[in-house]
């Protein structure tokens, strides 16, 4: 069985291919993400900073970063990132989500300056929730987020009936796979391949963006992580076959 995975071309992707050929699938490696550092740093001053992704860390320590008040990270990951790289962690919400952050924060948060650190492309219900609760936030862009030229060899496979399953990990590989496929000329043919497949949305918003371009979404895991929506994915694939 066939899995695309389009992690950014790093240790992510790396550890990506590891785990699904641990799990008796073959990667297809694709990376729909290309990183571009801005060379920005959080600021220094916030009673809160939020930092949502592990890529964003390493930035903001690369740049010398040296938070004040309350250190919130979105998830285990970015915590992880956050303790390798000498940082404290205050806060991670239950639910590995902007939701979740939002609903961890919000009867704390009213009155405080809240840093928000990330990539250009960061969900507005982060920031929104907060300002909800009556926070006055700041966003830093970290990083920007870019489609590689090379990328979208995957859609080609999904048109082609060659693809079992794919691991959609933000809204943003959705959309840059899907400009893979209109690149190509065989944007339905695609969306038509990965229907008939088992297709994994690592979130609720990765699962609306792509319901809404026709893609239908199989399995969201309970924990918004990799691990999780691998075998999540992989399982489904297993009991289809046996089925």
């Amino acid at each position: 069985m066939k899995v695309a995975v389009f992690r950014p071309d790093d240790d992510r992707l790396t550890r990506a291919i590891e785990l699904l050929e641990s799990l008796d699938v073959e990667p297809v490696a694709d990376p729909m993400l290309a990183v571009e550092p801005s060379g920005n740093a959080p600021r220094e001053d916030s009673d809160y900073t939020v930092l949502t992704s592990k890529t964003g860390v390493e930035l903001a320590a690369a740049v010398g970063w040296e938070p004040s008040g309350t250190v919130c990270a979105v998830g285990e990951a970015t915590a992880t990132a956050l303790d390798e790289a000498g940082y404290r962690v205050d806060l991670i919400p239950e639910e590995f989500s902007s939701t979740g952050l939002v609903a961890a924060l919000e009867d704390r948060i009213g009155g405080a300056n809240c840093e928000v650190a990330r990539s250009n492309h960061g969900s507005p219900v982060l920031t929104n929730g907060l300002e909800r609760a009556g926070a006055y936030v700041h966003e830093t862009v970290l990083y920007e987020l870019q489609k590689p030229s090379e990328s979208g060899e995957s859609a080609t496979s999904a048109a082609a009936g060659d693809l079992d399953g794919a691991l959609f990990t933000s809204s943003l590989t959705v959309e840059n796979f899907l400009a893979g496929a209109e690149e190509r000329g065989v944007r339905e043919a695609t969306v038509a391949g990965l229907n008939e497949g088992v297709v994994g949305a690592i979130g609720e918003p990765t699962r609306a963006t792509a319901e809404t371009e026709g893609i239908e979404v199989d399995v969201v895991p309970e924990m918004a992580d990799f691990e999780a929506l691998a075998r999540a994915v992989v399982a489904r694939l297993g009991s289809s076959d046996d089925g």
